[in-house]
């Protein structure tokens, strides 16, 4: 079903987000306007549900076809999320926007390809280990600072994984896994113990010659959309891709590199991506002909820090029967 909801303010996306997720069951998928309103968003999700039941795609070009322009930071977050989606068994709400939709994604079949679980109690071998991360293109140092990185000490392993914010360092007793610890790279001490992590090498560099797909053909059928302004969302995979179309005409021709189609998404597969799937939006203009929903709601008067006032308004509220978060 294609719902097109009307009448609501505030925080209001981020709880029926959230209720969408717990009654449901199902994975929920947050498309914003940009940028700055999903991280908006996230904060808003994070703080009413766990953090690990949140996930954010961002983004990871500040322009199509300039690598060195990478951000490496949300190459990993962009990784980890299709990780997770790939083998956690909870449902999770993915938060992302029209920026980071139009880069496509690795295959589920090659990542479960170039994945390697390590987990506590099993064998590992240490050349083995070495070789494979090489093929990962990994670089071996001293000490890991950042994803991509290992470094082999006696029988502790330390890998910065692009599917983790933290490194994992690995304890090992002849060639058993012993332990499993992730730790800070400030300070190199532990933080928290685990059973399992996997090491999966960076999706954007190393597998571009590899096929890819849209991240709407990547998640479960049963996933629930939910939009801010799905036309607005078009418009922008538009722009980005007649940008990406005039980039790639400028590249030297002696460098193979692959057609804007094979990286990015265009608003045609946007819009079919989208079909298969339920979606509620928020919007002036409905995306999609569908059922109208009218929620009554109105927006917090403003109290221009007079606290007084606010707590009056919480206390009046909560005689009424109102429920307050803040």
């Amino acid at each position: 079903e294609k719902i097109h909801v009307k009448g609501q303010f505030g925080s209001s996306i981020s709880f029926l987000a959230t209720q969408f997720l717990q009654q449901s069951g199902n994975p929920v998928v947050l498309i914003l306007d940009d940028k700055e309103e999903a991280a908006y968003i996230l904060n808003e999700l994070e703080s009413i549900l766990s953090k690990q039941e949140v996930l954010f795609l961002p983004g990871s070009y500040r322009r199509p076809y300039e690598i060195e322009q990478t951000n490496n930071a949300n190459v990993v977050l962009r990784t980890e999320v299709l990780n997770v989606l790939n083998t956690a068994k909870k449902p999770r709400i993915v938060v992302t926007y029209s920026d980071a939709l139009f880069e496509k994604v690795v295959t589920k079949k090659v990542l479960n390809k170039n994945t390697l679980k390590i987990s506590v109690d099993e064998k590992l071998d240490i050349n083995f280990l070495n070789e494979l991360l090489f093929s990962y293109e990994f670089h071996r140092v001293d000490f890991v600072s950042e994803p991509g990185e290992f470094s082999v000490r006696g029988g502790i392993v330390d890998v910065f994984s692009y599917s983790d914010e933290r490194p994992y360092r690995i304890s090992l007793f002849g060639d058993e896994v012993e332990n499993i610890r992730s730790f800070d790279i400030d300070t190199q001490l532990s933080v928290e113990k685990v059973k399992s992590f996997t090491i999966v090498p960076n999706l954007e560099n190393k597998f571009s010659d590899e096929k890819r797909e849209s991240f709407l053909d990547y998640i479960s059928d049963k996933t629930l959309i939910v939009a801010k302004n799905l036309n607005l969302i078009q418009s922008e995979i538009r722009r980005n891709f007649i940008l990406a179309e005039e980039a790639f005409q400028n590249l030297k021709s002696e460098i193979k590199h692959a057609s804007p189609h094979e990286l990015f998404l265009d608003e045609n597969e946007f819009k079919s991506g989208l079909n298969k799937f339920p979606v509620v939006e928020f919007a002036l203009n409905a995306y999609f002909e569908g059922n109208s929903l009218q929620i009554n709601q109105k927006p917090q008067p403003s109290f221009n820090k007079q606290f007084d006032l606010l707590l009056e308004e919480f206390n009046k509220k909560t005689a009424e029967g109102f429920t307050n978060y803040l």
